[in-house]
């Protein structure tokens, strides 16, 4: 975020690895960490919905296709842009608060909670929403790919469950999802972001998300649109790969015949799976 909406005149950071020492040094480790009480209170919540709704939404198209994974994931990844949007316009303003200052001068806002009262005490839900057509573009495709990406990977890879090797297959299959995920929508990323940071500080520069590519494109040029990219990818690779490899697992093992003979009485279900 600190990279993506950064002015191109003054920049504060050269590029990832420099922000994160910037951020460590200037603000201490606790930098870092901001922001952290809207993922902590949103993700519960957004992956329930996501993994529940693709996989409803693939047993509903009834055939377990390359197709049908890529529409079920986008269907999941729209619907999820409820809680994502306004989870996200927290993290974003809470972690551009006190850019640089080891201790905060000033505080506009207390938490994510109380960042999200505020603005919708003054600008209302239209507020609390901000960004949410970019949230939308951004999400519908990349949860698309998401899970076609690691449908195929697991596919390639051969997952089973008796293969002694299946956790490092699923560790590398989820991480692999999330790379392609991300750049698959990336730029929209940057958009979104520089729309829900717009009006920090009083100033408010962008009257929607074609103002925001022209003027962006205008001042930068086409590179712009790849700010943060680097520190998106470290991130996506172990966050997704820890995210489907205990989502599966876990699926696994409750759908085993075992506990499912212990569950539930009757003739076992078979729902269409990669796995």
């Amino acid at each position: 975020v600190r990279l993506q909406v950064q002015s191109v005149e003054k920049p504060l950071y050269r590029g990832t690895f420099h922000c994160f020492q910037s951020i460590i040094k200037q603000e201490s480790v606790f930098g870092l960490y901001k922001g952290i009480g809207s993922p902590m209170m949103g993700l519960t919540f957004i992956n329930a919905l996501v993994f529940g709704v693709q996989g409803n939404t693939l047993r509903a198209l009834g055939k377990d296709t390359p197709l049908n994974q890529f529409l079920a994931g986008s269907a999941a990844g729209a619907i999820q842009c409820v809680i994502c949007c306004p989870m996200e316009l927290a993290k974003t303003r809470m972690q551009l608060q006190g850019t640089g200052e080891y201790k905060l001068k000033m505080k506009n806002y207390k938490n994510s909670l109380d960042c999200l009262i505020k603005i919708y005490r003054k600008e209302g839900l239209r507020g609390i929403n901000r960004g949410m057509v970019s949230t939308f573009i951004r999400e519908t495709p990349s949860f698309g790919f998401y899970f076609l990406t690691y449908d195929c990977m697991t596919r390639y890879l051969g997952c089973e469950a008796e293969d002694s090797y299946v956790i490092p297959k699923l560790l590398f299959s989820g991480g692999m999802s999330g790379i392609v995920s991300w750049l698959s929508t990336y730029p929209v990323d940057v958009i979104k972001s520089r729309l829900q940071a717009d009006g920090v500080g009083g100033v408010t520069q962008y009257n929607g998300i074609l103002d925001c590519i022209r003027k962006s494109y205008h001042e930068e040029g086409w590179r712009v649109f790849t700010r943060g990219l680097t520190s998106t990818l470290l991130r996506a690779f172990p966050v997704n790969a820890a995210t489907f490899a205990t989502v599966t697992v876990f699926l696994m093992y409750m759908r085993s015949e075992d506990n499912l003979r212990e569950c539930e009485p009757g003739p076992v279900i078979q729902q269409p799976s990669s796995l």
